[in-house]
């Protein structure tokens, strides 16, 4: 059975938003996210459908605080809760938060790369 440590798993996103390690698991993605400052990363989802992330997130706070933010609601989870975030979310994450979360491998990808894309052109 696949498995992933957050230390042995290499950091993949290194930026001043969020540190992000992630893990293939078979079809789903571990992904070990540390955020030091404040971040509301909507922006970044620009050209996703409805500008909100696509994929599903499973996942447990293990400092700090998330909030989903869906059009007709908000869903506030702190250190200790474990989560369900379906598509269609936008993140609002506070300084000092650390989150373990899964999700579907392919989701993330597509997810990922908009991200990227619209970080790299924020950078230029």
């Amino acid at each position: 059975m696949p498995s992933a440590r957050q230390m042995t798993t290499p950091v993949a996103v290194d930026h001043e938003m969020i540190e992000g390690r992630y893990a293939d698991l078979g079809g789903y993605t571990v992904a070990f996210e540390r955020f030091p400052k404040d971040v509301d990363p909507a922006p970044y989802f620009a050209g996703l459908p409805g500008d909100r992330c696509t994929c599903p997130h499973w996942g447990v706070v293990t400092s700090g605080q998330v909030t989903f933010r869906w059009p007709d609601r908000e869903e506030t989870y702190g250190e200790g809760d474990a989560y369900y975030a379906p598509p269609g979310h936008l993140p609002l994450v506070a300084a000092g938060t650390s989150v373990v979360e899964f999700s579907p491998t392919d989701g993330l990808a597509a997810v990922q790369a908009v991200i990227g894309a619209n970080l790299a052109k924020a950078a230029s």
